[in-house]
């Protein structure tokens, strides 16, 4: 389990979860779509950025079995999407899909949210 105290465990859990407002499949198929050339397409495994999966396989977790590298993802998704949702606003994200797209690897699909 994750070095840190319970109370802010669960705060960081509830935070992430709030801003992570794709589930797990929506999440596993954007970054497999994302990733698909015209003649083939990655593992499922291998799909997306690094972070993306990071993101997806602590979706997947109970909070208990989190890891410090967990903690820290979730702490940079909510600082990332927070910053990003003040910059940009929503009805702007249709207007920019790569934005879009690149908070969508996150998990966080900004049209969703509305």
């Amino acid at each position: 389990m994750a070095d840190i105290p319970e109370p802010e465990l669960d705060a960081l859990w509830e935070e992430f979860h709030g801003v992570v407002n794709m589930t797990s499949n929506e999440l596993e198929s954007w970054l497999r779509a994302s990733t698909a050339g015209e003649r083939s397409e990655d593992l499922p495994g291998e799909a997306g950025d690094e972070r993306g999966r990071h993101v997806l396989a602590v979706l997947r977790k109970r909070r208990v079995d989190l890891t410090d590298a967990d903690v820290a993802l979730m702490r940079e998704v909510v600082d990332t999407v927070s910053a990003e949702r003040e910059r940009v606003r929503v009805a702007d994200a249709v207007q920019d899909p790569d934005w879009r797209h690149r908070m969508m690897s996150l998990g966080h699909d900004p049209v969703k949210a509305t």
